[in-house]
């Protein structure tokens, strides 16, 4: 009965590592990954609006129909980024996610407490390469500072109300995010 317990319990461990293992390589090899399919709509460091949720399905699965959603997909190995992005009446967000994914920074109107959310995004060399001034202080300037080259900025607005929605996607046209200057 002890050969069966100890049998079971190592059958039981081996099959937990490769779960786990699995779980944590699946991102990098997926080939039709969300950058993947935003890549296929977006050239790099470019807003671009993403087709509102429809029957025959929707570029980034789940979303939500009350959000207008726009995407920039960054490429920081030409220099930082500017990326400008008007706040709307209801709500405005800004997420930053890696090449496979992973979030790492995220924004809304309410705590950027402006009418636009302005960042820099760079990586941790140019982050370095800025000169030290003690004139620009956190207040002034945001920087954000993504852990890849490659990634997803997405933007989404809440529109309350169906007549907006027309309003709101013109709003958000006007977001950008081009290179520093």
């Amino acid at each position: 009965m002890s050969r069966f317990i100890l049998a079971a319990l190592a059958g039981l461990v081996l099959g937990l590592i490769v779960h786990l293992g699995a779980v944590l390589v699946l991102p990098y090899l997926a080939e039709r990954d969300a950058y993947a399919r935003l890549a296929a709509i977006a050239g790099p460091n470019e807003v671009v609006p993403i087709e509102d949720p429809s029957d025959l399905g929707a570029v980034l699965p789940s979303s939500d129909p009350a959000f207008i959603s726009a995407v920039c997909l960054y490429d920081l190995s030409g220099g930082p980024l500017k990326v400008r992005v008007p706040t709307t009446e209801d709500y405005t967000s800004v997420s930053f996610y890696t090449r496979y994914g992973l979030p790492f920074y995220a924004i809304n109107d309410r705590s950027a407490g402006r009418s636009i959310i302005e960042l820099d995004l760079m990586n941790a060399k140019q982050r370095a390469a800025l000169p030290e001034d003690d004139e620009v202080t956190a207040a002034d300037r945001l920087i954000v500072e993504s852990p890849s080259e490659e990634g997803i900025v997405l933007i989404r607005a809440m529109v309350r109300e169906r007549s907006a929605r027309n309003e709101v996607r013109a709003r958000m046209q006007l977001a950008n995010c081009a290179p520093a200057a």
